[in-house]
């Protein structure tokens, strides 16, 4: 009689699948390209010079006050090194008004104009030349204003003009990311199964 065979089947050898390969990084493959983003030929100067700006982050509380303390330290050293030159002041104020026009934060744009005639007021008086009491002090203070109103209307209308030309960039701003929003489509793709062309392939 014949033996059963107790060899076993092999069994047939298992294929690994292959290793996917992972994909390369976006703009990292063979044919890629680089597009580096940057300021079109049509902007202006002054949007690029404020674009180059520090963020700004001060409220309009502070950035009057930091214009006024920084316009008092002025006043002060003016005073003391060159005997209260009103021309001197007034080239710091300037630039006092426009730091403080670019560093205010965008809610709080309109006070840029308001604490600028306030900061040259407080930092005009160690160069009023009044002595004694209040009414003296005031009297030197006000005739101070006077004489060099233009110095005074000039740093208020740069901050001004600063102020107005950031609130134009951020409704523009506003209106480009609006403009963005409507042109997304508001409903997702539909699947192929919904669609005609999956109808008709669709078996019935």
């Amino acid at each position: 009689m014949e033996q059963p065979s107790t060899r076993t089947p092999q069994r047939k050898a298992r294929r690994t699948p292959p290793v996917p390969r992972p994909a390369a990084p976006v703009g990292q493959g063979e044919h890629a390209t680089v597009y580096r983003s940057g300021p079109g030929p049509g902007v202006p100067p002054l949007r690029r010079a404020l674009d180059r700006m520090p963020a700004a982050r001060l409220t309009g509380l502070g950035s009057g006050l930091l214009t006024a303390l920084g316009m008092l330290a002025i006043g002060a050293g003016d005073a003391a090194l060159l005997d209260g030159s009103p021309a001197v002041y007034g080239v710091f104020f300037i630039i006092g008004s426009a730091a403080c026009a670019l560093w205010v934060r965008p809610a709080d744009l309109v006070t840029a104009p308001i604490s600028a005639p306030i900061a040259y007021a407080v930092g005009g008086v160690p160069i009023s030349g009044g002595g004694g009491g209040f009414g003296t002090q005031l009297m030197g203070l006000i005739t101070l204003l006077s004489l060099n109103a233009g110095w005074l209307y000039a740093g208020t209308l740069l901050a001004a003009l600063i102020a107005l030309v950031r609130r134009i960039a951020l409704i523009r701003a506003r209106r480009r990311e609006r403009n963005r929003q409507r042109k997304r489509p508001s409903r997702p793709p539909r699947s192929p199964r919904c669609s005609p062309a999956g109808r008709e392939r669709s078996p019935r």
